[in-house]
């Protein structure tokens, strides 16, 4: 696959077809099958502290990258411009330390709301806490 169109849909579909990014701006996701044709379904968050996404002229653009490192394929590439860019395949280790990077980059982001927030914030991480999401 070389490219991948862009759709906006409430719902993202349960069969999804190839070659096509739907993008659910209400549910803050975006979907599509594996660059790769392995079949696979491939989902991201979509905010501030998650992914990225950018429109241009009817085509989207993801930050970060893809990195399907969960999948069998472990395939990796940048949407840009709804053009697939394929990317270098990770170690684990350079899959470890991605993962850290991205657990920090979330903490700072909601760390730095928690002044903004105060009690409501407090409330929320308490409960994240309490329920084994947050350290």
């Amino acid at each position: 696959m070389k490219h991948l169109a862009l759709q906006h849909v409430q719902f993202v579909p349960k069969q999804l077809e190839p070659g096509i990014l739907y993008v659910s701006r209400e549910f803050a996701v975006a979907a599509h099958l594996c660059a790769c044709g392995c079949g696979n379904k491939v989902s991201v968050p979509l905010g501030p502290a998650e992914w990225t996404l950018f429109e241009r002229d009817g085509r989207a653009t993801l930050r970060p990258s893809i990195g399907n490192w969960q999948l069998p394929c472990r395939s990796h590439y940048l949407i840009i411009d709804g053009r697939i860019d394929w990317a270098p395949r990770w170690t684990d280790e350079q899959i470890a330390d991605g993962r850290q990077s991205e657990e920090r980059r979330r903490e700072a982001y909601y760390k730095a709301l928690e002044p903004q927030l105060g009690f409501v914030a407090w409330i929320w991480a308490a409960l994240l806490k309490f329920l084994g999401l947050r350290k």
